[in-house]
C-alpha cells in the first residue's frame, strides 16, 4: 500500500513490481499476489488494461488511517479512557494538531462535517 499511496496513480504489477525492485529482487507472481490480495480486501480497485489490470487506492492514506483509528475506538468497550491512553502515547505536536483541529470543527453546527 506505501507504494501504490506513493505513486498517487493507477499502477499495473509490473510497475509496482519496477519500483519495489532498488531493494531486492522479487518475483512478479509476489507482487500480483499481493496487489490480488489488497483487491480483495477492498483497498486497491482495478481495471482492465490489455492482457494485466492497472490498480489504484480505494482511499488516500490520510483517509485510510482515520478509519483504522475510528475502527480501534469503536471497538473499545470504554473509548473515553481509550482516547486518554492515546493521548498519553502520542507527541504534543501531535497533540497541538488534534487540539487545533477541533477547534476548527467546533463552530459547526453539523460537527464539523461539510
Amino acid at each position: 500500500m506505501e507504494r501504490m499511496w506513493s505513486m498517487d496513480r493507477p499502477a499495473s504489477v509490473r510497475e509496482v513490481l519496477e519500483d519495489l525492485q532498488g531493494g531486492r529482487p522479487l518475483a512478479y507472481t509476489t507482487v500480483m499476489t499481493v496487489m490480488d490480495n489488497l483487491h480483495r480486501k477492498g483497498m486497491l480497485v482495478r481495471e482492465k488494461d490489455g492482457r494485466a489490470y492497472r490498480y489504484r487506492t480505494v482511499q488516500p492514506r490520510d483517509q485510510y488511517t482515520a478509519a483504522i483509528m475510528g475502527q480501534a475506538l469503536a471497538s473499545s468497550t470504554n473509548p473515553s479512557a481509550a482516547l486518554l491512553h492515546f493521548l498519553d502515547t502520542i507527541p504534543p505536536d501531535n497533540v497541538a494538531l488534534l487540539r487545533e483541529a477541533l477547534g476548527e470543527r467546533g463552530g459547526s453546527d453539523d460537527g464539523g462535517r461539510s
